[in-house]
């Protein structure tokens, strides 16, 4: 009896925890609110009023039960856990506009028609919905960077007023270090791929974003220690609120 008891509080838990990861982050806005649903690693969904946005889709279909189709989709690189085929024909994106870099849009044409091209430096509005391309890339810049700069894009979007920052794979550069007036940032702390929960507390103090989720923090070495991250920007900084969510529900 002990063992059906124990093997039901974990089966209840491990189900609780999924639920939780998928409730959506609220954020109000002057007109209403942001909608933010955790997905998984790098992956996303926000939605505002009838419009949802979809973050590089990784993961499956199932990640977005309960979740309005994509109205746009963000993809920041070439690498299978943001560009990912398989998932994008499973949430049937082949007409959905998707922003991208054009090294995603490459690898996208023809199957995908809807596709739209953006460089570093570059800003578009879709939908009312300003989508700013900003570079992500590791250091050095050298031949055995995984992320070179200007193949990527970290994205900044401003919605109903709120700027939100989207990392991509980036390491602790000066173009991370110098973005102004964030209101929400998403991180990403990973080794060897992206930088260390250090640097990456030491940046966000840097540009100082109101509120800041650790995101893509899964790396060779498991997962890294975002409680370590919150701890830092909670002893450097007072203004800045760190949202830890679950972004890995496979891992409970």
């Amino acid at each position: 009896m002990r063992t059906i008891i124990c093997l039901f509080s974990f089966i209840l838990c491990h189900q609780l925890a999924i639920s939780q990861s998928s409730a959506p982050e609220i954020i109000p806005t002057k007109n209403g609110e942001i909608k933010i649903y955790p997905v998984l690693h790098a992956t996303m969904a926000i939605k505002y009023e009838d419009q949802t946005i979809y973050a590089d889709p990784y993961g499956g279909k199932k990640g977005f039960e309960g979740i309005s189709d994509p109205s746009l989709i963000l993809i920041t690189d070439i690498h299978g856990d943001h560009m990912n085929l398989e998932t994008l024909n499973e949430i049937g994106a082949q007409a959905t506009p998707i922003l991208a870099p054009q090294a995603v849009v490459e690898k996208l044409t023809p199957a995908f028609t809807n596709l739209t091209a953006l460089a570093n430096g570059e800003k578009t509005t879709i939908q009312n919905v300003t989508i700013e391309a900003i570079p992500m890339y590791n250091l050095p810049e050298d031949s055995t960077s995984r992320h070179p700069k200007g193949r990527g894009n970290g994205y900044v979007l401003t919605i109903d007023g709120k700027r939100i920052y989207i990392s991509g794979d980036t390491e602790d550069i000066s173009e991370m270090r110098n973005l102004e007036n964030i209101d929400i940032a998403f991180v990403c702390m990973n080794q060897p791929y992206t930088m260390t929960v250090e640097a990456a507390a030491d940046a966000v103090m840097e540009f100082k974003s109101k509120v800041v989720y650790p995101i893509h923090y899964r790396g060779k070495g498991g997962l890294s220690d975002v409680e370590t991250f919150k701890r830092l920007i909670n002893v450097g900084s007072d203004e800045i609120e760190v949202r830890l969510v679950n972004w890995y529900p496979e891992q409970e």
